[in-house]
């Protein structure tokens, strides 16, 4: 009987304890959660700040030059200047480290910054040729590249400011959810030169 009356209260202290440690435990990763997300959120909105900064910039010299205000000889510095800081962009944005909710945001950004890229290269295409040849048909290219790479800058641009709304409204999954199932992979397509198999005539 004094056997019983010991253990009983030692089983409910370690009863107690196991349970305490185990709400530390969920408690603790809750928070490393939370800071992680936070820390995402913050690097985040750090970046497509900058990032606004400098397509605004850019996209505002451009439209000058599409415009006619601004000579097609002088925009040459803007497309290096803001190629390299897009460059540099996409580089830090992948390596972002964040929960895996924010991955696909992540990514997202990536293509668009990649996609301002391009759109930046079409504009000093365009740009190169308008302040060298003044031939019609060339002009007619250079100002067409020049106003589909400023298109696609603006549209790149505005892309971002709703991918770093949409961090700001990132929430965490519930602890015990399970994890978000991968995308199905494409369907492979058959080798060149290799034909589908026939059906079997009935």
């Amino acid at each position: 009987m004094n056997e019983v009356t010991v253990l009983l209260p030692v089983s409910a202290f370690l009863a107690l304890a196991i349970g305490v440690a185990i709400v530390l435990r969920r408690a603790g990763r809750i928070v490393a959660r939370t800071r992680e997300i936070e820390g995402f959120r913050s690097a985040m909105r750090d970046l497509t700040t900058r990032i606004d900064q400098s397509l605004e910039g850019a996209g505002g010299r451009i439209d000058a030059v599409r415009r006619g205000q601004l000579g097609a000889d002088t925009i040459g510095p803007t497309i290096e200047a803001a190629t390299d800081a897009v460059t540099r962009y996409t580089d830090e944005a992948r390596g972002l480290k964040g929960p895996s909710v924010a991955a696909e945001i992540r990514d997202a950004i990536v293509e668009d910054l990649e996609r301002a890229e391009r759109a930046l290269g079409m504009v000093g295409h365009g740009a190169a040729i308008l302040a060298q040849v003044r031939r019609r048909g060339r002009e007619l290219e250079a100002q067409t590249s020049i106003k589909r790479g400023y298109l696609n800058l603006i549209h790149a641009r505005e892309a971002i400011v709703r991918h770093a709304a949409a961090v700001e409204e990132l929430e965490l999954p519930p602890l015990d959810a399970p994890p978000p199932k991968p995308p199905p992979k494409p369907p492979r397509k058959p080798a060149k030169g290799t034909l589908p198999a026939q059906q079997p005539r009935s």
